[in-house]
């Protein structure tokens, strides 16, 4: 009895330590963006329980082409995915969601070795991670709650495994600079190993309408996302941001090739966080997110320069949006 007692203190000041952790990165992460002349906060903090909900919502929207679009190309072509990928894979999802498109390519996979979902929203991960257990009761779910683009350990599978495969579905390599995506991928690279797989979505240039349309719906769903960043730094971190006092903006940067993302001061004031004054100006912004959008052959020329190379590709017949396999070269 005592040795459970022991056990369950130890497991409550972990969890403790991990949340204060996490606190504390997420004010550093902010403090610094928001003292930039040109003002930011990091996307990966739009998924707390609140945004993943909202998100979800974004993906069913009619504006919202990419998810559509991407279920779609997996409905179409999930076989030979799962064909590519292989028997007795290990799959590690980054920044897993509700995992649904995930599920079209489970339903196809032969004997995989294990599913390892990776998000940095411990309470929606873990919502999923149940849900697929008992959906798939033969199949190993290993939750990793991690910020995929730092490194992290890969749980062991307790069955037979031939390859590991990372799956990044949704066009969230999009989020990264030219830089990151880079980055992103060669640490990739390194956690499948030679002769592993990367399977990405990946979104393609086309009309500015049609992308502005996508990050601005009729509806304000996507504002409401935007803004509920604010909300969680006045949740999280006692700041004093008055959501009334800013604006949802998205905008197509054709220098950039990406969308933007940001949330406009409608008036000049002044925000504390962290015991810190953050003045605005009346139009200055916050830069919440980029996203960056691809040609087939630009893709690819990123992905040579991370170790990888794209081995399959397939599209909508509208070539809005990619998905795309990748091998890491086998060593000789």
């Amino acid at each position: 009895m005592r040795i459970g007692v022991v056990s369950d203190t130890h497991n409550q000041l972990r969890n403790v330590r991990r949340i204060v952790e996490q606190r504390e990165h997420f004010l550093s992460d902010a403090l610094y963006g928001l003292r930039q002349p040109r003002k930011s906060l990091p996307c990966k903090y739009f998924y707390d329980i609140e945004g993943s909900k909202l998100f979800d919502q974004i993906c069913a929207l009619p504006e919202y082409y990419p998810t559509r679009t991407e279920l779609g190309i997996l409905r179409a072509h999930a076989l030979d995915m799962a064909d590519s990928l292989g028997p007795e894979t290990l799959l590690v999802e980054y920044g897993s969601g509700s995992s649904v498109k995930t599920r079209l390519l489970l339903d196809r996979l032969v004997r995989p070795s294990a599913y390892v979902p990776v998000d940095i929203s411990r309470e929606h991960l873990f919502e999923t991670a149940l849900a697929l257990r008992l959906d798939y009761p033969g199949l190993a779910v290993l939750p990793v709650c991690a910020d995929f683009s730092a490194p992290f350990a890969l749980p062991h599978s307790p069955r037979p495994l031939s390859r590991r495969a990372v799956y990044f579905p949704g066009s969230t390599i999009g989020n990264f600079s030219e830089a990151g995506a880079i980055a992103l991928m060669a640490g990739v690279a390194r956690l499948v190993g030679p002769g592993g797989a990367f399977l990405v979505g990946v979104d393609l240039e086309k009309d500015r309408r049609v992308l502005e349309r996508a990050y601005d719906d009729a509806a304000g769903i996507t504002a409401a996302f935007n803004l509920n960043l604010l909300a969680r730094l006045n949740r999280e971190l006692d700041a004093d941001f008055d959501l009334r006092r800013f604006a949802h903006r998205a905008l197509w940067v054709e220098a950039e090739g990406r969308i933007e993302m940001h949330l406009v001061s409608r008036a000049e004031q002044v925000v504390r966080l962290g015991g810190v004054e953050i003045h605005f100006a009346r139009g200055e912004s916050i830069c919440t997110e980029h996203s960056h959008k691809y040609t087939l052959p630009g893709f690819a020329h990123l992905a040579r320069r991370a170790g990888l190379a794209v081995r399959r590709v397939w599209t909508d017949p509208a070539q809005l949006f990619s998905v795309q396999y990748l091998e890491v070269p086998a060593q000789r």
